[in-house]
């Protein structure tokens, strides 16, 4: 079982049911899956480009992605409806709390003059999105075979409608936020 999945029922339900005032496990805000995308604009000129963000991905999370096409035209990109121009992947249950761990644990630790996440980066119905600038600060990737930097995004999806309860359970698993700056 995957560790954060555990420290998930034993710990972390107990204690957001104490400070929610909620007893139904159900009611209480849990993840629901990760989304881990890639945009891959320059993919337009060289397609082997889009190739080695899906080989990336797919050594990144463990799960083969998708790619992602373009919904309409766009000329001054010389952009066509239905091109590839990404690639991203949905994790779930057991893949998805591995995930996690190892972005909580490993990955944010060791991006360049990290001060902590945006506690605010919410979208209003309890889900949260963080941005990396490169894929090399996951252990999973040899830099000396990257041939190409890409940019990714890690969008988490809670059950949850609102931020403040979705940012208690980030919290509560060990998510890095910045501290509130006090006036």
């Amino acid at each position: 079982m995957a560790r954060l999945l555990d420290q998930y029922r034993q710990e972390i339900l107990p204690r957001l049911a104490k400070e929610l005032g909620e007893e139904n496990p159900l009611a209480l805000p849990q993840l629901s899956k990760i989304v881990v995308s890639m945009g891959v604009g320059r993919s337009i000129q060289d397609q082997k480009i889009l190739g080695d963000a899906t080989e990336t991905l797919s050594i990144i999370t463990g799960q083969k992605p998708y790619v992602t096409r373009a919904r309409r035209s766009i000329a001054q990109f010389k952009l066509r409806e239905g091109m590839p121009i990404g690639c991203a992947v949905t994790l779930r249950g057991r893949r998805m709390y591995e995930f996690l761990d190892r972005l909580i644990t490993l990955v944010l630790p060791r991006v360049r003059d990290f001060r902590g996440l945006n506690p605010n980066a919410f979208d209003g119905n309890g889900n949260y999105s963080l941005g990396l600038s490169e894929q090399m600060v996951f252990p999973e990737i040899n830099p000396d075979k990257v041939k190409h930097v890409h940019g990714m995004n890690i969008a988490v999806v809670t059950t949850t409608s609102e931020d403040d309860h979705g940012r208690l359970l980030l919290r509560e698993f060990g998510m890095p936020f910045q501290k509130e700056l006090s006036a």
